[in-house]
């Protein structure tokens, strides 16, 4: 058991001053004031329930869709570890899926028991707790389309789960409230012929091969898509194609993608977002909405 100052007991790891920039995509930014890894869903409860209710709690998965800031992130941040990422097939055509599993990996066990519907997971790279939490989507669908419930640890230290319906659900937003952490979720599919739904998610994989960044320091989809448009039409419009500052620079391959080339600062890489707002605004008169997530603090 670790015990760390001013925080409650856990049975899984405490770090102070934990590095985020090791994992998160980018491979930038600051440090996790606390960065904590619970052993399992009670254990996270417990240590909920026993942390101070002004400290910020910051749930993080893979970090495939975030930029922390320089200065690092005040309080708690929490990741789940493998221990919370199995999955398993339910009569009904559904998949269970604890929130530290990849979208690559339900979208798989989906495939393997001839389950539809969950092929667009293949092209998310972050984990079901994200998805869950930001609605995300692909190629048509969202997570809102296939959710039946999630599971909750809340602020407060309580363990609950919540139907679809009551996340409120828009575009790559829900109502979960700050510092409550997705811990499991259950989805949804029909019946499908398994050799179409493997074809379906190997085109999926060579469209994103082919269009997207894939191999790059990158932040995954920087921009909300306006209704009735594509941000990377617009920033293409506006001639941010190739656009840099410093080692940040507008993906070539894909406008909607920032790039870290190798030695840009995540302060570096949102300002270039901000450029790339302020130019798309002046060309087109649309302003742009951050759909990557920035936590943390200015250095």
């Amino acid at each position: 058991m670790t015990v760390c100052y001013a925080l409650p007991p856990l049975k899984g790891s405490v770090e102070h001053h934990g590095s985020l920039a090791d994992f998160i995509w980018f491979r930038t930014g600051g440090a996790a004031e606390w960065l904590v890894r619970p052993e399992s869903v009670e254990d996270l409860a417990s240590f909920m329930a026993g942390l101070d209710s002004e400290t910020p709690v910051l749930p993080v998965g893979v970090g495939s869709n975030l930029i922390v800031r320089d200065g690092g992130v005040p309080g708690v941040v929490v990741r789940l570890p493998k221990a919370m990422a199995k999955v398993s097939v339910e009569p009904g055509n559904r998949v269970r899926a604890g929130a530290g599993a990849m979208g690559i990996t339900v979208a798989s066990a989906a495939r393997d028991a001839g389950i539809a519907g969950l092929e667009f997971l293949r092209g998310i790279p972050g984990t079901v707790g994200g998805a869950v939490r930001m609605n995300a989507g692909a190629y048509g669908r969202d997570a809102s389309d296939i959710l039946i419930e999630a599971t909750v640890v809340t602020r407060a230290g309580d363990i609950e789960t919540w139907p679809a319906e009551r996340l409120g659900y828009t575009y790559r937003h829900s109502a979960l409230p700050p510092g409550a952490v997705v811990v499991e979720a259950l989805f949804e599919g029909m019946p499908g012929d398994k050799a179409a739904i493997t074809a379906e998610m190997d085109r999926i994989a060579a469209e994103r091969e082919a269009s997207q960044p894939l191999r790059s320091r990158t932040g995954g989809s920087t921009f909300k898509n306006p209704d009735g448009d594509k941000a990377w039409r617009l920033i293409d419009a506006a001639g941010c194609r190739g656009l840099r500052r410093g080692d940040a620079q507008v993906s070539e391959k894909h406008c909607n993608f920032l790039l870290n080339l190798g030695e840009a600062s995540s302060a570096d890489i949102e300002a270039l977002g901000e450029d790339v707002r302020e130019r798309v605004k002046a060309a087109s008169g649309v302003t742009l909405e951050w759909e990557i997530q920035r936590v943390g603090v200015a250095e």
